[in-house]
């Protein structure tokens, strides 16, 4: 056989491969959801487990110990985190009134004369509906509910998808090195070392975005949370939480941030002097994000376009729902390892020649 046939076949081969991948991936993808947030999780927790196993200590009992600090920094981050988003909103809705007055005075006037429109809506009748009932929000949650049949399979579907992470993630965990040890011995030995290359720049690249880009979140929350604080916005948790966890998508974080602290503003200061001072913490913490902490903790080596960014998270998102957000961009990153070598391949072909 010839070398350049053998080489067509090679590639033949690994097209098959790819379309077959890309098919299994489409026709699983409702039930994928889960073991690919529960591998993500079990990546990024497995130097733990390994540093425990150099300790002398059981895999089995560090995955354990490594899912015992998962569950406590998540229940410490409920209890933390819930009472003060119900604060926020237990001021907001008392706030609401004060708000309703000013749209109804301030703003819907100015509406009228900018626009030549006439708006006469009945703001006392949605003052007294907010003021008197929105307690009595949970119980009709509870009555309409049942009837939801469909929404209440989602939940269902969802409920079942979360208690079963756990469970994949500790297998996960505990048989890591078993599963790229059995993965390595089905790689062909004709492909074995084009693919370790592939699968030790994938893990770098991979670490990286991974421990990078959830840094930038945690200092990004921070300054944003600080910053709103300093100049006395009432909203500075939320609204900085919500900017700092939407940094990972170019320009999102900062949009969404910046829309809402301008209004959180504008109700709570009714005047622009109190926005000012909230465009000028979201210009520098822009800037910090930009020039600072995203080349200092990830830097140019993932390489993905926003454009990308933001075709990977819908394409994901539509495959594997909420999730599906979550595991775009790791994911994108080890694609766009893949990609990159195929190019290099294709432009030594003979095809492309």
């Amino acid at each position: 056989m010839s070398t350049e046939h053998s080489g067509g076949i090679h590639y033949l081969w690994w097209l098959v491969l790819v379309c077959v991948t890309g098919g299994l991936i489409y026709l699983l993808s409702p039930i994928l959801t889960p073991f690919l947030l529960a591998a993500v999780i079990a990546y990024i927790c497995n130097p733990m487990v390994s540093y425990m196993v150099d300790r002398k200590i059981p895999r089995t009992i560090g995955a354990i110990l490594v899912m015992l600090l998962l569950l406590g920094v998540f229940a410490a981050l409920i209890l933390i985190m819930v009472p003060l988003f119900e604060e926020e909103a237990r001021r907001l809705l008392n706030r609401m009134p004060v708000y309703l007055d000013m749209l109804k005075n301030q703003v819907i006037p100015w509406l009228e004369v900018r626009l030549n429109i006439s708006l006469q809506p009945d703001m006392n009748v949605l003052k007294e509906a907010i003021t008197k009932h929105w307690q009595s929000a949970g119980g009709m949650a509870a009555k309409v509910l049942p009837s939801l049949t469909s929404g209440g399979m989602v939940i269902v579907e969802f409920l079942v998808n979360l208690l079963l992470v756990p469970v994949v993630l500790f297998y996960l965990l505990r048989d890591w090195d078993k599963l790229i040890k059995l993965i390595d011995e089905m790689i062909p030995r004709y492909w074995h070392h084009q693919i370790s290359l592939l699968a030790r720049e994938t893990d770098r690249i991979l670490a990286e975005f991974l421990r990078g880009q959830l840094s930038v979140i945690a200092l990004m929350s921070m300054c944003y949370i600080t910053g709103l604080w300093l100049v006395g916005l009432e909203f500075a948790l939320p609204i900085g939480l919500v900017a700092g966890i939407l940094v990972f998508v170019p320009y999102l974080g900062m949009i969404v941030g910046l829309t809402l602290a301008t209004f959180a503003a504008l109700m709570q200061f009714q005047g622009w002097s109190g926005v000012i001072p909230v465009w000028i913490v979201f210009g520098i913490g822009q800037l910090l994000e930009g020039m600072l902490i995203t080349p200092w903790l990830v830097g140019d080596r993932i390489g993905l376009h926003p454009v990308m960014v933001i075709f990977a998270l819908l394409a994901f998102g539509q495959l594997f729902g909420f999730f599906g957000i979550l595991l775009a961009l790791p994911v994108s990153a080890v694609m766009l390892v893949w990609l990159r070598h195929l190019h290099q391949r294709y432009l030594v072909s003979d095809f492309y020649n």
